[in-house]
């Protein structure tokens, strides 16, 4: 059987591609390289109810003007809800979930992080205007998505 000469290019070259991705997935799990994005943090999803900062959710004011959020994702609900937060201040969320795989979205923002069991998400953001905001998973974790759904309150920061 005769192959031309640029097919036999073509054939090696697609191989070779197939070659380096198979490799470059299979590096990656022999390393443990895949982790979630942000910074690396785990907890145990089991014990979430008697942890001191997912145990019971709460928002955490700070003397240089900067607020926590520590917010718990599961069945179809967030905890705190409402969260409230002040205006033109850095607010740091902190996300885990206790059961599966859930988004956290503050609809019209930038804010968005995935709630992972076992991993504690975490971003910044400042919001310049107070309003009120939904909160929306983003990411599919049963028949009741549709309906997991939270409020944020951003209020006129105090002097």
């Amino acid at each position: 059987m005769h192959v031309d000469l640029y097919e036999r290019i073509w054939m090696w070259a697609a191989a070779g591609l197939v070659v380096l991705f198979l490799g470059t997935i299979l590096s990656t799990a022999a390393l443990n390289a895949a982790n979630p994005p942000s910074h690396l943090e785990t907890i145990d999803p089991t014990t979430l109810a008697s942890h001191p900062e997912f145990g019971a959710p709460r928002v955490v004011p700070h003397e240089d003007g900067t607020v926590t959020v520590s917010v718990r994702a599961e069945t179809f609900s967030f905890t705190p809800d409402p969260i409230e937060v002040p205006a033109n201040r850095p607010i740091t969320f902190r996300i885990t979930s206790a059961d599966v795989l859930h988004g956290f979205q503050v609809v019209g923002t930038n804010a968005n992080a995935m709630a992972i069991p076992g991993y504690v998400s975490q971003f910044t953001v400042t919001f310049p205007r107070a309003g009120e905001y939904t909160v929306a998973c983003n990411e599919y974790c049963g028949l009741m998505h549709h309906g997991m759904v939270g409020k944020l309150i951003v209020k006129e920061a105090t002097p």
